[in-house]
């Protein structure tokens, strides 16, 4: 055994090269261990075992500095930083999180949940140690995927042109999330398959070094290729070819699934899991619909497909007929598209995860809204029900889109909403529509016959006086439930409010209930300051309507779960019936 020996890089010096190999094999057997048991990204660290072993071989960090693009290839670069335990001991999963992280070691440079951001962050650290007179190397591992983001060329580009010591890996494994799509990808291959010696190289095309290695899980050629540009004077690329899922015989041959996911088997892959939950196909069935009923219709998406429901056999259908396309990851490319389609008589939509949606702001603001093009933006998972770490918050997204003018920002509360709603967006011609798609509709089996095109109409669910409840979104069954106890406990009927626009005001409304409401209260999954409750507030203003706010605070909240989540921040049905019983007092 040697992973029981080791605590740091400094240990692994000290084995022989020929010893190298059965470490990366207990750290690949470490690595599983912990996946099988709690999930994670199984097949990007799975892939990356030997290139980080070798890393650690030849270069000395923390001195030589790692920046891991995404960092959700870092499992291995954490089991030989002094952090076994959290892969080999189940009492210890939860020291560590699923990205780089410099709160756990020394050893981790960024927070890192997103892709692209590597060979920019990389050049940023290669500066300060220019400017500090320091002489350390300076190392990017980037995957081919996240090659295709805008970050990633912008990096290499300023690489060219840069002259001191910066190494950038790129681990090529042939595949994103889905398969990579993109003219880089075509020559990527020509590469792989010339074994680095193909005339037409985009890599030197940027001014950059390169060098190829065909066999990314051979030990001793990974050595060799380090210690070959260890202080190196120039930026190189070592375009290294690996398998992605190495080790696990059903994570190599399905690379899409096995990316990353839950707890598994690791005889056979199966899921542990034993709650068998139905998948909300909500948002696909709407997909599907419109592409089969409009010749026209377009839907985009940036590497995610599945998220969308098009699993490789569908999209690949539907991209036959020109109908979808993968841009790879690029939003703001998918954006602009989106924009340019509806601009010459397409249908366009296009979907992405909320995280993912802030890396294309700038597209959204001045090549969509700024143009004013009926294009459909689909945010997935939004709030606090969304992702829940902190590289992958998702929080913010009212805050991001319903200022930008021209947007119409739309949150279903239920199926028949979102279906009423994206009907609305896909068939209007006059701007850009939004919609907070929930990872799960609750159905009232009840039609939605909304004319949405008659904009910023709040939907009263239930009418009262004295207090009234504004819930965006997925909040509202706790204002009916808060409503309901109300009424139990006080006698009093109260007003509740379903915005469904969160890009504008129901003035109308809002002026009507200053009659007979004295208390407004507005509870929202999003973060509170500059969210949907403040700009009521500050409708009301120097009016005799008090009004309280409800949102989550402002930090990088990480690992919560929802319910707790909001009852921290006092959206729970006991604390705002106090908050109404204090008023009434």
């Amino acid at each position: 055994m040697y992973l029981e020996k080791i605590n740091g890089p400094e240990d692994i010096k000290k084995l022989k090269v020929e010893e190298l190999e059965e470490l990366a094999n207990e750290t690949r057997k470490a690595l599983i261990n912990r996946i099988s048991n709690v999930g994670g990204h199984s097949g990007p660290n799975l892939g990356i075992v030997e290139v980080t072993v070798a890393m650690h071989y030849v270069f000395n960090s923390p001195k030589d500095k790692f920046v891991f693009d995404v960092s959700h290839q870092c499992y291995p670069h954490k089991i030989l930083t002094g952090r076994k335990e959290a892969y080999t001991n189940a009492e210890h999963f939860g020291d560590v999180t699923g990205y780089t992280n410099p709160l756990e070691s020394e050893h981790d440079m960024f927070t890192i949940g997103h892709t692209s951001t590597s060979i920019s962050l990389a050049l940023g650290l290669a500066k300060g140690r220019d400017v500090s007179k320091k002489n350390e190397n300076i190392i990017a591992i980037i995957g081919d995927g996240s090659l295709s983001g805008g970050e990633a060329l912008e990096g290499l580009d300023y690489a060219g042109e840069y002259n001191h010591n910066l190494i950038i890996i790129i681990n090529d494994n042939e595949q994103c999330i889905a398969e990579n799509h993109g003219g880089i990808y075509k020559n990527l291959k020509e590469l792989r398959e010339s074994n680095g010696t193909f005339y037409n190289n985009m890599f030197r095309a940027f001014g950059l070094d390169y060098k190829y290695l065909e066999n990314g899980h051979d030990i001793k050629s990974l050595v060799e290729l380090f210690e070959s540009v260890r202080n190196i004077d120039h930026p190189i690329v070592l375009h290294i070819h690996t398998i992605k899922g190495k080790g696990l015989k059903y994570a190599e041959e399905n690379r899409e699934s096995w990316h990353s996911g839950g707890p598994f088997n690791i005889e056979d892959g199966s899921s542990k899991n034993e709650l068998d939950v139905k998948e909300d196909t909500t948002l696909f069935d709407s997909l599907k619909k419109l592409l089969d009923t409009n010749e026209k219709a377009v839907v985009i998406s940036a590497a995610t497909p599945a998220g969308l429901g098009f699993v490789k056999g569908v999209r690949e259908e539907y991209a036959k007929r020109g109908q979808f396309v993968d841009v790879g990851i690029a939003e703001e490319n998918a954006v602009a598209m989106a924009s340019g389609i509806a601009k010459n008589g397409g249908t366009a939509v296009f979907g992405a995860f909320a995280p993912f949606f802030q890396r294309t702001y700038d597209q959204m603001s001045h090549d969509l809204c700024l143009n004013d093009n009926p294009a459909t933006m689909l945010v997935l998972h939004p709030g606090v029900y969304g992702p829940n770490s902190n590289t992958h918050i998702a929080l913010c997204d009212i805050q991001m889109f319903a200022h930008i003018p021209n947007f119409i920002y739309l949150a279903p509360t239920t199926k028949e909403e979102y279906n009423q709603m994206f009907k609305f967006a896909t068939t209007q011609k006059k701007h850009p529509i939004g919609i907070r798609v929930l990872e799960n509709f609750i159905s009232t089996g009840i039609e939605d016959n909304t004319d949405y095109s008659i904009y910023n109409k709040n939907k009263v669910e239930l009418s009262g006086n004295t207090v009234a409840i504004f819930a965006v979104g997925p909040i509202l069954p706790i204002a009916i439930e808060v409503a309901k106890k109300v009424k139990e406990e006080l006698g009093l009927d109260i007003t509740v409010i379903n915005p469904r626009f969160l890009t504008g005001l129901d003035e109308e409304l809002l002026n009507s209930l200053k009659q007979n409401h004295k208390l407004i209260i507005t509870l929202e999954d999003g973060e509170l300051i500059g969210g949907y409750g403040q700009t009521i507030a500050s409708f009301y203003g120097t009016s005799n309507m008090l009004v309280k706010n409800y949102g989550i605070s402002k930090e990088f909240h990480s690992y919560f779960k929802p319910e707790e989540l909001l009852k921290k921040n006092g959206i729970s049905v006991q604390n705002i019936i106090n908050e109404i019983k204090k008023y009434l007092d």
